[in-house]
């Protein structure tokens, strides 16, 4: 019941700011690791394309941008690549679809984008597949984030990046007892009021509390098989990013 309104919804609660949050997410990516040929990205619980979709413009951009030349791009030739929106959400992909209808299909000839249904803690797809995974707003649904997190190691390459953005714990005492406040006794009120669905919105804000610290979800995604594991909060740590590589 939450898809048809999920983008209306990320505005109001974060007043915009969840867009900002996105652009720096994809912005980690870099161009340089982003301008290889034949790029497999995989987007999980990005069923309305909001990551995934930031991620093709910036390929577009890598493609298309006059600065960049072929050989930058790799190989002297086009760049190649696919996003896959990967959701056990059925309607979410659904809205994300009707999205990418809007904006033009399914991205330049060489950028191709597929929608798969799946499970972030049993992925239908090979080891080894993929170059980045990206997660937003989603890793604290998944009932294992353990599982979820040696999936993400089991489809990426050697080489290859993860990036997760995830609400996390306030850093800022002052700001932390407002944000608490606000978390339970506003965002369901919206929830109710915008999207019809206050329940959906008070596991919202309970799921956000019940998520590790930084720290801790640092060590977990450790403890999976990453490498290079890092954090940087934003906003005060209402939310971060973890990024980290397989070796």
């Amino acid at each position: 019941s939450v898809s048809s309104q999920y983008d209306v919804m990320n505005d109001v609660m974060s007043g915009g700011v969840h867009r900002l949050w996105k652009d720096i997410l994809v912005s980690m990516l870099g161009v340089p690791g982003m301008g290889k040929r034949d790029l497999q990205v995989l987007d999980v619980a990005g069923g309305t394309g909001d990551v995934a979709f930031r991620i093709r413009d910036q390929l577009q951009r890598v493609q298309f941008d006059s600065g960049v030349s072929a050989a930058e791009v790799g190989s002297g030739s086009p760049l190649e690549a696919r996003i896959v929106v990967c959701d056990i959400n059925k309607a979410m992909l659904e809205e994300g679809r009707k999205r990418a209808a809007k904006r033009g299909g399914d991205g330049a000839p060489t950028l191709r984008m597929d929608w798969v249904a799946g499970d972030a803690s049993q992925l239908p797809f090979d080891d080894c597949m993929f170059d980045v995974y990206t997660i937003a707003f989603g890793i604290r649904n998944v009932t294992r984030i353990d599982e979820a997190l040696r999936e993400a190691h089991r489809v990426l390459r050697p080489g290859g990046r993860f990036l997760c953005l995830e609400f996390s714990q306030v850093t800022n005492p002052l700001m932390r007892a407002l944000y608490e406040r606000y978390s339970f006794e506003v965002i369901p009120r919206m929830g109710g009021l915008i999207a019809n669905d206050r329940a959906s919105y008070q596991y919202l804000v309970e799921s956000i509390r019940r998520f590790p610290d930084q720290e801790t979800f640092s060590q977990m995604i450790r403890d999976a098989g990453l490498s290079c594991v890092q954090y940087t909060n934003l906003t005060n740590g209402i939310v971060a990013i973890h990024s980290a590589v397989k070796l």
